[in-house]
């Protein structure tokens, strides 16, 4: 009994003892916070633009006449009309935007973006109708620049779930743009003799004003909060061009017209761009107790 006894009384001093050791837990864990996107931020971009054809039309009508000819002709009338739709003007795109994020919810962003674009889109169409009376035919050439464009935007977002730097959103407003258009008309009498012809141009540069509206996608690295990089697509319609022309031909014979032609300005954009963000704030770390 007296080692039994004494195998007890080491246990027990054992436990107490280490009852009175100072205890360890594991270090709080920092677990990453949620982007915020609100703020003001600015950035460039680049991309394409490009129509998938719009329609134009016009119309013509006049009067030709020539004692002289063989036969003679008096006051023969001159009309036609037109529609093409081949006109798609393309090239590169490229410019600066400026905006601002207030982050509604820690799901959902609004905000306001402004921009402005350089473009060397531009397209040429040439084709050619019958006349409705007087046989021949009527030519058009149509050109169209569009040298620059801008945007005021509306955007509204949505954080994706479990990835709260990368955000979805919608966007669309105000589009002005600076459109030059040149329009060639010339007309060919065929009947008379000698075979008459009768040709006008007119030249338009304006700047235009209409509506756009799409889409995009960005995204900033959380080891870089203070950028994001973003890819949008936009619609933009600046209206339409309506030209009038007048042309007066004197030898031989006389002969006149009047003609209008509408042209629409509508493309679409594909752009990347790269933000700086002027205040980023990524909050402090959640700290996970256990």
């Amino acid at each position: 009994f007296p080692a039994a006894a004494s195998l007890a009384l080491a246990l027990i001093s054992g436990s107490a003892f280490a009852a009175d050791l100072p205890s360890r837990k594991a270090p709080p864990v920092a677990v990453p916070s949620a982007y915020n996107w609100g703020g003001l931020y600015g950035g460039i971009n680049v991309g394409y633009g490009f129509a998938n054809g719009t329609t134009s039309t016009g119309s013509l009508g006049g009067t030709y006449s020539n004692s002289a000819g063989t036969p003679a002709t008096a006051s023969a009338p001159i009309s036609a009309s037109w529609s093409n739709s081949a006109m798609s003007p393309s090239g590169v795109v490229g410019g600066g935007q400026l905006g601002y994020n207030y982050q509604i919810t820690p799901m959902f962003v609004a905000g306001i973006e402004a921009d402005i674009q350089a473009s060397d889109m531009g397209s040429t169409v040439s084709y050619a109708r019958p006349n409705l009376t007087s046989n021949g035919f009527t030519g058009i050439n149509n050109a169209k620049n569009i040298d620059w464009f801008g945007t005021a935007r509306g955007r509204l977002g949505v954080v994706v779930p479990g990835y709260s730097n990368f955000l979805v959103y919608g966007t669309g407003g105000f589009a002005y743009g600076y459109v030059n258009n040149t329009v060639g008309v010339a007309t060919t009498l065929t009947t008379v003799n000698p075979v008459a012809g009768i040709s006008g141009t007119s030249t338009s540069g304006n700047t235009q004003v209409g509506w756009t509206a799409g889409g995009g996608v960005e995204w900033s690295p959380q080891t870089f909060p203070a950028w994001s990089a973003k890819v949008e697509y936009l619609y933009t319609d600046l209206g339409s061009t309506n030209q009038a022309i007048y042309a007066v031909y004197a030898a031989p014979g006389q002969g006149s017209f009047g003609a209008n032609h509408q042209s629409p300005t509508q493309f679409n954009t594909v752009r990347a761009g790269l933000n700086w963000h002027f205040n980023p704030f990524v909050g402090e770390p959640i700290v996970a107790k256990y």
